[in-house]
């Protein structure tokens, strides 16, 4: 029994098994279980974990604290692969361990790229010119009883 991938995204299960996932890598991460002197030197975060359809490959986003060293800590991570699905199978209960793969985090990237898109000078002049509600002839919600 097959599951389909709809074009909204990821199914309740894959993102169930993912938040499962994710967690247990942050626990792994966090308790230094990973014997690393870049691992141990970093803190590491876990913000996103994505599973395939057929729940046989976890992509976990991850990110140093402060975002330094990133090719380096992703390095680590990719060496000790194997330990890391061990013990994620250890505390996740699947039929099949996922393989892991490890990718950098880009949503504080695309954050920080939105928040400056918002804050240029030609989305500043549009909301200045933009007409109010008040202007329009709509009523201001203070003079409301």
């Amino acid at each position: 029994m097959a599951q389909k991938q709809t074009p909204s995204g990821p199914t309740q299960r894959q993102q169930r098994v993912a938040e499962l996932i994710r967690h247990a890598l942050a626990e792994v991460l966090q308790r230094g279980d990973i014997q690393d002197p870049v691992l141990g030197s970093h803190v590491v975060t876990v913000p996103e974990v994505r599973m395939s359809p057929d729940l046989k490959l976890a992509t976990a986003y991850v990110m140093p604290l402060g975002g330094q060293d990133e090719a380096p800590v992703i390095a680590a991570l990719e060496r000790h692969k194997k330990i890391l699905r061990q013990e994620v199978a250890r505390r996740v209960n699947l039929k099949f361990a996922p393989d892991l793969r490890f990718r950098r985090d880009e949503t504080f990237d695309e954050a920080a790229r939105i928040d400056q898109l918002l804050r240029s000078e030609k989305v500043q002049r549009d909301l200045e010119s933009a007409p109010r509600e008040d202007d329009e002839g709509e009523p201001d919600s203070s003079s409301r009883d």
